[in-house]
């Protein structure tokens, strides 16, 4: 049977000699390449006690910014939302109260914000598009978790701690590629 193409070769089998039929030189083989791996240095990280260090455009787990006197940047305008690919960032607005001076930041703000995790890409789409710099892709993974409905983060699960009441945890959070907000 003639192939289509050129590439394929005819195997020949000649019978092993008496040497070959020990199979000793395919096992020492063997040994030799299991034995030189045992020197080399281990790729793998133990990950809980070390990690690896990420590059500068690396996109973690989404943030809710705060700008200096704690107040919630985000007006709810749903640009983020918009620009979301896979539609996993869902909002609700609704207009600040004469008291709610010191909590947001301008007249209307997202009362309900809401990220499945499941369905982001971590494009970085949603940063981009917001004119706020109420939202930005920090430094951290989103954690484990073994049912759907945690990976579901609503707006106290992604605020920023607040920078006068928690100075050292809201430096944490805002990592070293943090936006720089005016």
């Amino acid at each position: 049977m003639q192939s289509l193409t050129n590439r394929s070769a005819v195997v020949e089998r000649k019978p092993m000699n008496w040497v070959e039929k020990l199979y000793l030189p395919g096992i020492l083989k063997g040994m030799l390449i299991t034995f030189s791996h045992i020197f080399k240095k281990v790729p793998t990280i133990r990950y809980p006690e070390q990690t690896r260090p990420f590059s500068k455009v690396f996109r973690g787990l989404q943030v809710l910014n705060r700008d200096e006197q704690g107040r919630e940047r985000c007006t709810a305008c749903g640009l983020c939302a918009v620009a979301c690919p896979a539609e996993a960032i869902t909002m609700e607005a609704a207009e600040r109260e004469k008291d709610e001076e010191n909590l947001y930041r301008e007249e209307k703000y997202a009362a309900k914000f809401e990220i499945n995790m499941l369905r982001c890409i971590f494009c970085g789409l949603c940063e981009e598009a917001c004119p706020k710099d109420a939202i930005y892709l920090s430094e951290t993974f989103a954690p484990p978790n073994f049912q759907r409905k945690g990976f579901i983060y609503g707006k106290e699960d992604l605020l920023i701690p607040n920078p006068l009441t928690e100075p050292e945890a809201y430096e944490k959070a805002k990592g070293e590629r943090a936006p720089v907000t005016n």
